[in-house]
């Protein structure tokens, strides 16, 4: 364990920082490896800082960020502030023209230096930094009217650092976990379940769909018989509670402020901790 200040350089929706004194609390004393198959802005392994750690994502412009800023931290705080320093007349003109070469070059995907910093420049000026792509994979969320700048300098030279030490892959979760063995630490924060089954969205064109929740339930399964320490979070909803209900794991109910939702009324849910030991 390493005890640099790190903290998530976007801000992600469903991200954990609200809840990490409930997750912390639940974490095993001991384990071997630590892998986080849903990474997402990285609230949990930033605070925790585990010393043998491998991450995941299926989002690959997010992936890109944090290997940018694992290998390339200066590369990356350049091409940042040449950003937050570009033409900011019309603010509104400026963030669209941003998002439509950030499109560009994911289209064409390249998931270079310069792709990192437009990501990470369009989570801070996008609305309520939502990550939300169409049909066609292409960003769409609108400018949020802000000039703030886009990241504190000496908090991407810390992660850096101790991203240096960390396995960092995309891809599906089950491949990102082949590897955890008897004594490992898998904390899983997954995509949301729908509240609503008519009104699902995910972050990612290719979806997170209820098949792909049952298929993760079978795979929390699979590791739990590893011998595997898992830890899984989701919204507290009927699918979810049956397809991790009735097999002995823990499961804890806690209350959160949705900070996302843009109705204010809406913004205090139910999310459930579960932990296979």
């Amino acid at each position: 364990m390493s005890h640099v200040s790190v903290a998530p350089f976007v801000k992600w929706a469903g991200g954990k920082r609200q809840l990490l004194p409930q997750i912390k609390e639940r974490m095993p004393e001991r384990y071997h490896d630590y892998y986080e198959p849903f990474v997402g802005g990285g609230a949990v392994v930033f605070d925790v800082l585990p010393a043998n750690a491998l991450i995941n994502d299926s989002n690959r412009a997010l992936i890109n960020t944090y290997r940018q800023i694992c290998n390339a931290p200066e590369g990356f705080l350049k091409a940042v502030k040449n950003l937050d320093e570009g033409m900011w007349e019309d603010g509104k003109k400026y963030y669209y023209s941003l998002r439509e070469h950030y499109n560009d070059k994911l289209m064409k995907a390249e998931y270079d230096v310069e792709l990192a910093a437009l990501f990470v420049f369009i989570n801070k000026h996008c609305f309520n930094g939502l990550y939300r792509v169409n049909g066609k994979g292409l960003f769409n969320v609108p400018y949020n009217g802000s000039r703030r700048s886009s990241v504190d300098e000496s908090v991407i030279l810390e992660i850096s650092k101790y991203l240096q030490g960390v396995t960092i892959i995309d891809g599906d979760f089950e491949k990102a976990c082949r590897e955890a063995k008897e004594g490992d630490f898998v904390f899983i924060d997954s995509p949301y379940a729908p509240l609503n089954p008519t009104s699902f969205e995910s972050y990612t064109k290719e979806g997170f769909d209820i098949e792909s929740h049952k298929r993760l339930a079978k795979f929390y399964d699979e590791l739990t018989a590893r011998g595997c320490y898992c830890m899984l979070t989701n919204h507290n909803t009927e699918l979810i509670n049956k397809l991790y209900g009735n097999k002995g794991y823990k499961i804890d109910v806690v209350s959160v402020k949705r900070m996302i939702n843009s109705d204010a009324s809406n913004r205090v849910g139910e999310e459930v901790i579960i932990c296979n030991y």
